[in-house]
């Protein structure tokens, strides 16, 4: 006969523990090559089942009232890009750096994700940047990521390695299309210097690189099918990892010439928004079991 603490037990294990091992998923969508309206671009946007949109700050005061009366209006969530500025002297990147931070910080967004240093710059000078942002983010409480990108401090994986001892409260944005092209092979799930990676990622650019470059042609089609494997393979396994009861993922494929066009007349070989919208649902059917 069961005891009351046992049956207690199990009663939890059968109806209460699932909800607490439930994951959702929020998707973005980029706006990166927008040609839409403000308007027309956040509707459809929320047609498709985005959660939100990932969007350079906007520093201009007209555009950010346009910006936060569409958000409302449609019920979308906003996660805010944020970067070094290469061009300029390392002491002085850095203080526009932190006050620009401020400013994106005062919006309270979801999530900022920040394109951080530069492959020219040294470990500590590009150190520097991520301290700035692992204290704001604590007074703040917003979490701020910092994107896997050729050019930034994160360019290829030892490197990225390399900081994470460094700095282990680095968080990070993995766009692992990038690193793809940057080592000219297919990096899988069971490198074991991705693996000291992975723990640290807390948001996700889904673009689907490969040996040659840092987007396929076309997501969808059957060639790329064990580049597609790959990334979702990675992408699961931090989200199932990762702890979080919410976690972020913004769709990143990009326009022309990021998405190959044909000679002479520039069309585009695909379309990007298909693209972006087939990658959230690849991403869906990993978890429509769960």
């Amino acid at each position: 006969m069961l005891t009351r603490i046992t049956l207690l037990a199990l009663l939890f294990t059968l109806f209460l523990s699932p909800v607490f091992s439930q994951q959702k998923i929020q998707f973005f969508q980029t706006d990166w090559g927008n040609q839409l309206s403000i308007d027309e671009f956040l509707q459809r946007v929320k047609n498709d089942g985005y959660d939100g949109i990932e969007t350079w700050f906007p520093y201009d005061e007209a555009k950010q009232k346009e910006l936060k009366a569409g958000l409302e209006k449609y019920d979308l969530k906003v996660i805010f890009l944020h970067g070094t500025s290469k061009g300029l002297p390392f002491a002085e990147s850095l203080k526009v750096y932190e006050e620009n931070l401020q400013k994106i910080i005062a919006w309270n967004p979801v999530k900022i994700n920040s394109h951080t240093g530069s492959d020219y710059w040294t470990l500590e000078e590009n150190k520097a940047f991520i301290d700035v942002t692992t204290k704001a983010s604590k007074a703040s409480g917003i979490s701020i990521v910092h994107e896997t990108h050729r050019s930034r401090f994160s360019f290829n994986v030892p490197l990225t390695v390399e900081m994470l001892k460094l700095a282990p409260e680095l968080r990070l944005n993995l766009d692992i299309s990038h690193w793809m092209v940057v080592h000219e092979r297919l990096i899988g799930l069971n490198d074991p210097l991705l693996q000291q990676i992975l723990p640290n990622v807390d948001h996700i650019h889904a673009r689907v690189g490969f040996a040659e470059g840092p987007q396929v042609n076309n997501p969808a089609a059957p060639e790329w099918g064990s580049a597609l494997k790959t990334h979702l393979d990675i992408w699961e396994h931090i989200i199932r990892n990762s702890g979080q009861e919410i976690y972020t993922i913004t769709t990143e494929f990009g326009p022309p010439p990021y998405l190959p066009t044909v000679p002479f007349s520039n069309v585009p070989i695909a379309d990007q928004w298909e693209a972006n919208v087939f990658i959230m649902k690849a991403i869906k059917e990993r978890f429509a079991n769960d």
